[in-house]
C-alpha cells in the first residue's frame, strides 16, 4: 500500500472519518508519534491508560467475529465475555485473520470503518467517558464520547474486563 503524500491522511483514517460522519458521530482524529506501548501512547496523548480503549477483534468458533472494547488499563476477561456472548469458545485471531475481518492492522483496529459491521461488546468501565481509540492507521488516535459510539452501533454493554495481571 503506498504511503500517503505529506499532509494527506492514510486511507484507514479517511475510512474512520467517513464512517463516523455516516453514523452522526463527532470525532477528533489526532496524529501522534509512534508509541511502543499503550502506556507510552497514553503519555503522548496526555491521558491516563484507562482513557485509551483497545478494540479487540475476537473470533467465534463459526468463523464470525465480534469487537470487544476494553479500557487500556484492563484486560479482556474471557469467562465474562463468553458468558455475555453465550458461547463456549472465543479466541484472538492471528494478525492476517484480524486484517481480513476488519480491513485494519492490529494496533489500528476500530469499529468505525471496519470492512464488516461485527457486533460490539463494550466494557461497562468506558461508560460516560471521552475515550481515545485506534484510527485505522498507525500514528493516529480517534477521540470520541464512548456513550455516543455505543448508541451509534447498538453495542452491548457489560462487565467483560478484569485488572491487568
Amino acid at each position: 500500500m503506498p504511503e500517503p503524500a505529506v499532509g494527506e491522511a492514510p486511507q484507514g483514517v479517511d475510512r474512520v472519518r467517513a464512517a463516523a460522519a455516516e453514523r452522526g458521530l463527532t470525532v477528533e482524529i489526532r496524529e501522534r508519534p509512534a508509541a511502543n506501548s499503550l502506556a507510552e501512547a497514553a503519555a503522548i496523548l496526555g491521558i491516563p491508560p484507562s482513557g485509551i480503549v483497545k478494540t479487540l477483534v475476537v473470533k467465534r468458533s463459526d468463523d464470525t467475529y465480534l469487537f470487544a472494547l476494553i479500557p487500556g488499563d484492563r484486560a479482556i476477561s474471557w469467562p465474562k465475555l463468553r458468558a455475555v456472548v453465550g458461547v463456549n469458545k472465543l479466541q484472538l485471531p492471528d494478525p492476517a485473520r484480524a486484517l481480513a475481518a476488519t480491513g485494519y492492522e492490529r494496533g489500528t483496529i476500530v469499529p468505525l470503518g471496519s470492512t464488516h459491521d461485527w457486533p460490539i461488546y463494550a466494557d461497562s468501565e468506558i461508560l460516560g467517558q471521552r475515550i481515545a481509540m485506534g484510527a485505522g492507521a498507525h500514528g493516529y488516535s480517534t477521540f470520541l464520547e464512548a456513550d455516543d459510539l455505543i448508541a451509534a452501533f447498538g453495542a452491548t454493554v457489560a462487565d467483560i474486563s478484569q485488572p491487568l495481571d
